[in-house]
């Protein structure tokens, strides 16, 4: 298994495999990087991947901007995806631990995500901090991770 940077290693072949995910989100992640607009749409980030090989194991992004419309909160850990034939294993955990330290690392403090998952995120160090409507009009719990 090996974790890196999508932008440290573009390769489009991985647009074709996140497209793909059985899950739409992963289809608009595809389509932000098939139109160059990652980094318009979601400010400065990255799009960590873990492989298998030329197998897509798990993915997920840590950005300036995400769906909770706030300036004072970030970075988001988002779009956080396990193929179906990995899960389990908690790859989860390693895309997201992957994610924190360079945030870490980039001096930030604490990280963000926000889900409708509930009791997903708890298990990687995650605490809830509240519900908001997100701007897809969607209610969305908030959780943050304090760094260390």
């Amino acid at each position: 298994m090996e974790i890196f940077d999508y932008f440290s290693n573009e390769q489009r072949s991985w647009i074709d495999k996140i497209r793909v995910c059985e899950w739409r989100a992963a289809e608009f992640l595809a389509d932000l990087l098939d139109n160059n607009s990652f980094h318009s749409v979601l400010g400065n980030g990255s799009l960590f991947i873990m492989a298998d090989g030329e197998q897509l194991v798990s993915f997920c992004t840590l950005t300036q901007r995400d769906c909770i419309k706030d300036d004072d909160m970030f970075p988001w850990v988002g779009f956080v995806f396990t193929s179906p034939e990995y899960r389990g294993k908690r790859y989860s955990g390693e895309i997201i631990n992957t994610a924190c330290k360079r945030a870490f690392l980039q001096g930030f403090e604490k990280v963000y995500l926000a889900t409708d998952h509930v009791g997903l995120y708890e298990k990687y160090g995650f605490t809830y901090m509240e519900s908001r409507t997100d701007i897809y009009g969607e209610e969305s719990r908030i959780y943050h991770k304090e760094l260390q």
